[in-house]
């Protein structure tokens, strides 16, 4: 994408009420909405589902529709990706759909003690190099950033086509002594038919059209 493109759809994205995009400085502090985006932004009481990585929105978008009675946050730094959800959450009149452009290792700031219930990591930058381990969204060192604002015994949900990723989550939840819930080498080769099979990214497609096993797990993150 040519960089006049880009500027166009970063100066589009901020029309957009459900779009959050603030520096560091504005939210270390004490971020308006922390604790209270049920309340003061969806308007509701439903659960918050939270996506990290959300690229250009697919999931964030797919879930909220399949699961009207609950709120979805995306949250990625990728502005020019992030534009493509914020346009299909307005064209399909969405209520129930915020994203956050920042890091992902300020995810804490954010949300506060028991405002998220699930989190969804789709097809997250796999980090294979040994020496970056820590930079994993499945790492210790991001779990322990997740227990700040997951509910009890919340659920995160991990998609990915990476086999070195997802065989090194499988060892974190051993090691950190978590509930694993389910897991699968390959979703697509079993009788499985909801939400990990119906949404499918554009990267997905791709993988999936050259013979990838997509990979999934779900484990409880105890406090």
């Amino acid at each position: 994408m040519c960089a006049k493109n880009k500027l166009k759809r970063f100066a589009e994205n901020m029309t957009f009420d459900n779009m959050f995009q603030y520096h560091f400085e504005e939210v270390k502090d004490g971020f308006y909405l922390k604790g209270k985006w049920g309340k003061n932004f969806f308007k509701n009481n439903q659960p918050v589902v939270l996506e990290l990585g959300c690229g250009k929105g697919e999931y964030t978008i797919g879930l909220a529709q399949l699961y009207p009675d609950k709120n979805f946050i995306g949250m990625d730094i990728k502005g020019a990706r992030m534009w493509r959800g914020l346009k299909m959450a307005n064209e399909k009149g969405l209520k129930n759909v915020a994203f956050i452009r920042t890091r992902i290792n300020q995810v804490s700031y954010y949300f506060d003690m028991d405002e998220v219930s699930e989190i969804w990591i789709t097809f997250p930058d796999p980090h294979p190099r040994e020496i970056k381990t820590r930079k994993r969204l499945t790492s210790p060192q991001f779990l322990d950033r997740y227990r700040k604002f997951l509910k009890k015994d919340g659920i995160i949900h991990l998609k990915t086509d990476n086999i070195i990723f997802f065989e090194y989550t499988l060892d974190v939840i051993r090691e950190e002594k978590l509930d694993l819930l389910f897991h699968s080498y390959d979703i697509y080769d079993s009788s499985i038919d909801n939400e990990l099979t119906q949404i499918q990214t554009f990267y997905e497609k791709k993988w999936l059209e050259h013979g990838t096993k997509i990979k999934y797990l779900k484990f409880k993150l105890h406090k």
